[in-house]
């Protein structure tokens, strides 16, 4: 029921907020006074076709809203619905029109915007307009139907048959874009295959990159850190300079003996340095051969395994070549795995799914046909009935 329209700079109407009663409303008045006026608004809420020459001299745009009491009509509910246009129980309708000079036209409702069209079909549902040049609804025969329904209280029953169409629509969409899918899936399951073999291969952990990075960061320094110690190994002569220095000890003790035999006593200067000489030798030996343990064991500790940066290297360059390949991160390649996995089960079990749909659809036909095939018998009926009382008329 129309509760209240609103008019702003319609022709001569500046702005005119009417508020209707329930029950019956009469609007009288001279020729002129504006009452197709008012009838001119309403239809512009109610998607008529919208004329520049509608708007008032002087304002940039006219706009319309009519709001409506809706309660209990519930097809109309289910419209607004499939629309995207929710409305609670108990909620007025709003339908809003605007239209600008430059000839755009605006419709809106409950403030959410619409195409003309929308705003068109609830106008159809919720008026009727009857007048010299208008077709009279009940002899239009698009209204027939709704009105045998209303009189033999069919409504339950084309709800049903609604539902079942629904039920009956969803499934074939289902199917066929499963089906549109599963053929172009098809083509893609040899290349699939290949790339999802390919990476089943290099089987790809998680946190791997990083993993590898950092080994490689570590050998990386630990062969270098070998590289040095091997460098001042030989610079300080290696084995050689232990030879050396045994060597220099033995032709020192070797003077030792031949000043004694050319007659030099302990205490005579030449043995007390060539002494002196032999201990800092002896000393110098062991710090050598000291110096050269630790060295070692330090390029033991290090414990680089030969070739083991090679394959370290091999691995990520392994990894971000497929992750290039795929065009995902490398972080994402165990995921990409399981992924395509599903995605080449999906597609072998695509006929699999689409012959269970194919017996859903078939059971929901059935079901649609019965409901038809109940909602016609009622309107059989109900036309039966209404025929009569029409002719007892």
């Amino acid at each position: 029921m129309l509760t209240r329209l609103t008019i702003q700079d319609v022709v001569l109407v500046d702005r005119l907020d009417l508020d209707i009663r329930s029950g019956l409303s009469v609007l009288t008045g001279e020729t002129g006074a504006g009452k197709s006026i008012i009838l001119d608004s309403l239809g512009l809420a109610t998607g008529a076709r919208a004329d520049v020459g509608l708007i008032r001299a002087g304002a940039p745009q006219a706009a319309v809203t009519a709001e409506f009491e809706i309660a209990g009509t519930s097809s109309l509910y289910e419209f607004l619905e499939d629309k995207g246009l929710a409305l609670e129980s108990g909620e007025p309708l709003l339908l809003r029109r605007v239209i600008s000079r430059d000839g755009r036209s605006k419709a809106f409702v409950n403030d959410q915007s619409v195409s003309v069209s929308v705003l068109k079909a609830l106008g159809d549902s919720l008026l009727e307009v009857h007048g010299q040049h208008e077709t009279v609804g009940l002899l239009d025969p698009k209204t027939h139907g709704a009105m045998l329904d209303n009189y033999g209280g069919c409504a339950p029953y084309l709800s049903d048959v609604q539902a079942a169409f629904k039920a009956l629509k969803a499934l074939k969409d289902e199917y066929r874009d499963l089906h549109k899918k599963a053929q172009a899936d098809a083509s893609e399951i040899e290349a699939l295959t290949l790339r999802l073999q390919e990476i089943e291969r290099l089987n790809p952990q998680p946190d791997e990159e990083a993993q590898m990075a950092s080994e490689r960061a570590l050998l990386g320094a630990s062969e270098r850190a070998l590289e040095d110690i091997t460098e001042a190994r030989t610079a300080v002569g290696g084995d050689r300079l232990s030879q050396q220095l045994a060597k220099a000890f033995r032709a020192l003790d070797h003077a030792r003996t031949r000043a004694a035999q050319a007659g030099a006593d302990g205490e005579h200067e030449v043995l007390k340095r060539l002494s002196a000489a032999a201990e800092a030798l002896d000393r110098t030996l062991i710090a050598a051969d000291e110096a050269l343990a630790l060295m070692d064991a330090a390029a033991d500790a290090l414990d680089v395994e030969p070739g083991k940066l090679d394959r370290v290297e091999e691995r990520l360059f392994a990894l971000r070549g497929m992750a290039r390949k795929l065009n995902v991160l490398v972080e994402d390649l165990p995921k990409e795995r399981v992924r395509m996995g599903k995605a080449l089960n999906e597609i072998e079990d695509a006929e699999s799914h689409l012959k269970k749909l194919a017996a859903r659809i078939r059971e929901a036909e059935g079901v649609f046909h019965q409901a038809v095939e109940v909602l016609r018998a009622q309107r059989m009926q109900a036309a039966e009935t209404l025929s009569h009382a029409v002719m007892a008329e």
